[in-house]
């Protein structure tokens, strides 16, 4: 279909998933319903997407979840550069609180986003990208509270000690130091009238420039810009060291030679050493102060760690800002902090694609009605529902159903109906990404309301005998044979018409989506026993039960940057190689109740 496919990634490209032994193929060795494999852990296991079957840890149900019960964060708007120069400081409240590891994390996302910056920039000589356009971008893909401009005072979470950075764009990132034209930056503590009070928080000192002590890492720190006579009221730095009452951060600012790709290179690194007590000197007509290392922080050794940084070579890793090309409306970027592997090549979809043209269904029926629709036998969409909407009037599901149908492109009512949850694509903010030990992962950069529609397992759709000859069934998803598996389902079956007369098993052809070669961000969303999403049938192009669409919905409220996750829903002991022996494999999912194996 036009527009719907782009080609993305190259055929030689590493993806850490190997393919799995074809004896689990649909139909073909271990007989596995609704669990066809994918990949976790080192990248050589093999296992499914979820099943819904009463043997398997589902999601608590949505109606004791407090759907909505977190509003969402808006993404953050770009400003110009200095506009959000906010010399204040920042409130406790909104102090986040994270681990060195954390935000060393984002930190390396960071310089991943500035090197593709440079990357996409490197035949034009005569332009450089500007780390803060890097900054801006980040911001904008990653919204964190903290990125309004104030400051922090004292010492900043998740940084420690011997922390190195490259830029001062990093150390506005993290809250060590947010102004970009001043080698000190303050708050303003106390204002009455028009009379300020000023309170130094970070100094940034360019080393070797200013008398130190290497038993100590103590310095004299000169304001060389300040007035030339003596006792001559300088600038707002100054005042700020003057009148500063608490311990400041010191940032050491190291710039060297630095061989690069046959030239030299000027290359900047900053070490953070720590906080300081500030003592005004007499230095005659240069203003001058005393900056002593507060006792009890580690000892360091501030050149050698400056040293080995500026040596490294450019940070591991890689970032794609869209592996989607466009056809999502949200850029689905991927990142690898664990290696220098992309993703393996495949074809990105935004719809489902037919294997053979001729299994595709025709449309169904709509509804006439002139507005929304809502719970009523006038509405054909809700008698199909049994007499009632899925979904409340933001678009979230009420609770899982065996069979949802949607609106559909017959039915009258607007483009905005409550009834089409599933079909305004992709809202949020997704991201593939590297894990440790589970290969690919997918997260959310934004929060995610509980109930709420989160994307569609995309694939290939084909039928049995084709699906068995696949070599590799890492992909496979075994689509519209569940309806009568999920005890709890039973009562809301009866409800649903298209079901009373059906049962499991009747249908001679059944069809399953493979998202090997061609598929969406779905296909990274790995296991988890303890899952946050769960997949629901849902039909609104056609009226086939064979072969419903396979939406992906929130269990409950996900938090910006937590994985993605399914239970794909082996039985363990029942998954057996083409000899017949049973297979194992071990979980990593790490959640509370991890079984401990996949299978």
């Amino acid at each position: 279909m036009a527009g719907t496919t782009m080609e993305y990634g190259a055929a030689s490209a590493a993806s850490g998933r190997k393919p799995a032994d074809n004896s689990g193929a649909v139909g073909g060795g271990a007989h596995r319903k609704r669990q066809p494999s994918k990949s976790q852990g080192n990248g050589s296991q093999s296992h499914g997407p979820p099943g819904t079957d009463g043997s398997s840890r589902q999601c608590a149900r949505l109606k004791e979840v407090q759907i909505g019960a977190v509003a969402p964060v808006h993404h953050k708007k770009r400003v110009s550069k200095g506009a959000a120069d906010r010399h204040e400081q920042m409130p406790k409240s909104k102090i986040p609180s994270i681990s060195n590891k954390t935000a060393m994390s984002s930190l390396q996302e960071f310089r991943l986003i500035y090197n593709s910056f440079k990357f996409l920039f490197q035949d034009q000589p005569t332009y450089r990208p500007d780390d803060y356009e890097a900054l801006w971008v980040f911001r904008d893909r990653y919204s964190v509270k903290n990125y309004d401009g104030r400051r922090l005072v004292g010492r900043v979470p998740g940084v420690k000690v011997g922390d190195v950075f490259d830029s001062d764009a990093e150390l506005h990132l993290t809250g060590l130091h947010r102004s970009r034209d001043s080698h000190v930056d303050y708050i303003v503590s106390k204002q009455e009238g028009r009379t300020r009070t000023y309170q130094a928080v970070s100094v940034v000192s360019s080393y070797g420039q200013h008398s130190h002590d290497e038993s100590n890492n103590n310095l004299d720190h000169l304001l060389r810009h300040v007035g030339p006579v003596a006792g001559q009221l300088g600038g707002i730095e100054e005042l700020a060291l003057r009148q500063t009452s608490t311990s400041v951060r010191v940032i050491y600012r190291f710039v060297a030679d630095h061989q690069a790709g046959g030239s030299q290179e000027l290359t900047t690194c900053y070490v953070y050493a720590g906080l300081y007590s500030v003592e005004r000197k007499d230095h005659g007509i240069v203003d001058a102060f005393q900056l002593t290392r507060v006792p009890g922080q580690p000892r360091i050794d501030i050149q050698e760690l400056a040293k080995e940084r500026i040596a490294q070579p450019s940070s591991d890793g890689t970032f794609m800002a869209d592996m989607s090309s466009g056809l999502e409306e949200n850029p689905v970027s991927a990142i690898n902090l664990v290696s220098n592997e992309d993703p393996t090549s495949f074809l990105y979809i935004s719809r489902i694609r037919y294997h053979d043209p001729s299994d595709r269904p025709d449309p169904p029926s709509g509804c006439d009605c002139i507005g929304p629709c809502s719970d009523s036998q006038e509405c054909a969409c809700a008698v199909k529902n049994g007499g009632e909407i899925p979904f409340n009037n933001d678009g979230r599901i009420l609770d899982e159903k065996p069979l949802i149908y949607e609106c559909g492109p017959s039915c009258k009512c607007p483009p905005t109906c409550h009834n089409r949850a599933s079909q305004h694509r992709i809202k949020f903010r997704l991201q593939v990404f590297k894990t440790e030990l589970m290969g690919w992962g997918v997260r959310s950069l934004d929060f995610i309301p509980g109930g709420s529609f989160v994307c569609e397992y995309l694939g290939e759709l084909l039928d049995n005998k084709d699906a068995q000859k696949r070599e590799n069934d890492e992909y496979l998803f075994v689509t519209g044979d569940n309806y009568f598996d999920v005890p709890r389902w039973e009562e809301s079956r009866e409800t649903i018409p298209s079901l009373q007369n059906r049962r499991g098993g009747d249908e001679a052809k059944v069809f399953a989506v493979d998202a090997l070669e061609s598929g969406n961000l779905a296909r990274f969303i790995n296991h988890s026993c303890n899952p946050n999403l769960f997949t629901q049938n849902v039909l609104y192009d056609h009226d086939d039960v064979r072969m419903p669409h396979i939406m992906l919905f929130a269990c409950g409220d996900i938090r910006p940057l937590q994985p993605l996750s399914l239970d794909y829903n082996y039985a363990i002991g029942k998954v057996h190689d083409s000899q017949g022996n049973i297979k194992k494999k071990k979980c990593f999912c790490r959640s509370s109740g991890c079984k401990g194996r996949l299978y």
